[in-house]
């Protein structure tokens, strides 16, 4: 029997994934929003109390742009779970999409785009420095086979992009986190692909 063919992380699933638009982006254009739909998809559903715990914040404002990502349909109640006065959320959706030359034709959509790209790079960068932090901790193994580094090239814009794709699809061939079985020494791993033309170029 063959293996199940990888599916190409760089073409959303309508079943699983979500692709941004204008309307959609307005409501996960804030930074608490994108913290809390990451915990929901990374470490599976919760209420707004244990998730302000986590981040540090009010149970009220976790609660209320709780309720904003689910009436823009990012999040959605998990009745199955917890006491009946007790309000579990979900994830709705595995990954998230955004091309931002197809939602930027206002100055409103331009600036949710900022906000929302903003917050995903500090939730990047977040998750690099609890990285650094946790390093001498893991195993021999595990630390060698991490790495941060960064190349200098220079290309067209076309290149940039045939670039990206081609890492991507590297990525796809190997298991998504949520794949079953596979062998019990592997553990969740966060690849961040940041390809970008160098800031401050006239």
């Amino acid at each position: 029997m063959s293996a199940p063919a990888r599916r190409d992380l760089a073409v959303p699933d309508p079943s699983r994934d979500v692709v941004l638009d204008a309307r959609s982006l307005r409501g996960l254009a804030h930074p608490l929003r994108v913290r809390l739909l990451g915990l929901l998809r990374s470490h599976g559903p919760s209420t707004a109390s244990r998730l302000a715990q986590r981040l540090g914040e009010s149970s009220g404002a976790t609660s209320y742009h709780l309720r904003q990502l689910a009436m823009y349909g990012f999040v959605r109640e998990d009745t199955g779970r917890g006491q009946p006065r007790e309000r579990w959320w979900a994830a709705a959706h595995r990954s998230t999409y955004l091309t931002p030359s197809t939602v930027v034709g206002d100055d409103e959509a331009r600036a949710d785009v900022q906000v929302y790209l903003r917050a995903i790079g500090k939730s990047y960068a977040d998750q690099v420095e609890a990285h650094v932090e946790e390093l001498p901790l893991l195993d021999q193994d595990w630390q060698d086979g991490s790495d941060l580094s960064d190349f200098a090239l220079r290309l067209t814009a076309e290149q940039t992009a045939a670039l990206r794709d081609e890492l991507v699809a590297v990525i796809s061939r190997y298991p998504a986190h949520d794949d079953a079985g596979g062998s019990v020494d592997a553990r969740e791993v966060v690849v961040q692909v940041q390809v970008f033309r160098r800031p401050g170029q006239p």
